[in-house]
């Protein structure tokens, strides 16, 4: 795939998921570097929704998550498995929306200005979790069953090269 991202002029998310992520699936398909895909993901992810900061931590089995590649301003470094909207995601091996992430008990505030979150776990082609992306809109309640779906598929992709 080319260095362009088609980005269709709408403001309707589901539109702009249904060009975007089979240009990522597209992008991914060849790579065998997880780094190098991790990074490709959170830049097409945030030049297509534009979203305050797009990036991955993963698993580096000590009881806690690292910052990987990411799009947006400088973030948390380290996640306990028991902190936080991305600790309850990676523990609970499940997507976690949070409309409004001063309401998200343990919320980890990285940044004031993140307002909304949605954080999807990542798993391996073992079925084992070994990371999450995180997500977060400067918007209170900008994430919806939408972007889970949209967002999960994706990562589905990603999981079966890990």
């Amino acid at each position: 795939m080319a260095e362009n991202l088609y980005i269709p002029e709408t403001t309707e998310r589901a539109e702009i998921y249904e060009a975007v992520i089979p240009q990522i699936e597209a992008l991914i398909s060849s790579e065998t570097d997880l780094i190098a895909n991790l990074a490709n993901i959170s830049a097409a992810l945030k030049q297509a929704f534009d979203f305050y900061w797009v990036g991955f931590y993963m698993d580096n089995q000590a009881g806690e998550l690292v910052l990987g590649p990411f799009q947006g301003p400088i973030a948390c470094t380290r996640i306990r498995y028991d902190r936080g909207v991305c600790g309850h995601s990676f523990s609970s091996e499940q997507t976690v929306i949070v409309p409004n992430v001063d309401e998200f008990p343990g919320h980890i505030a990285c940044s004031s200005a993140s307002k909304s979150e949605i954080v999807v776990p990542v798993f391996n082609s073992k079925g084992e979790i070994c990371g999450v992306l995180d997500v977060d809109s400067d918007l209170l309640n900008d994430f919806s069953e939408l972007d889970k779906v949209w967002l999960e598929k994706l990562l589905k992709v990603l999981g079966a090269k890990i």
